[in-house]
């Protein structure tokens, strides 16, 4: 399965429009790097995978579509998949955007 084309133009539109971040094909899918550190990835299985402060994990898996990521069957916390039928909305792609920005911005640069 290929990436959601559609998708990651809205990632685009909200990302790239930052000189500090970079589209890099990794995951079967795109991830947008931010001075380096990984924010947002349109998956290549559909939906997000959004880095978040692991602070922040459990209360963000209350949001509609969020599960925590899990790669090779283990669970990784400051990772959410978003699925693709939370990412319908504009507004809802703009705040995991937003909150994977956030957190690779607080994160040193690479």
């Amino acid at each position: 399965m290929t990436y959601d084309e559609r998708l990651a133009e809205r990632v685009e539109d909200l990302l790239g429009v930052r000189r500090d971040a970079t589209p890099k094909r990794m995951f079967g899918g795109i991830a947008w790097m931010v001075n380096g550190n990984m924010a947002v990835v349109v998956r290549g299985k559909g939906g997000l995978m959004v880095r978040v402060s692991p602070d922040d994990h459990d209360a963000l898996l209350a949001e509609p579509g969020a599960a925590t990521t899990a790669m090779r069957g283990h669970p990784m916390r400051g990772w959410i998949t978003v699925s693709p039928e939370a990412c319908t909305e504009p507004s809802d792609v703009a705040a995991w955007v937003d909150r994977g920005l956030a957190y690779a911005l607080s994160l040193p640069s690479k």
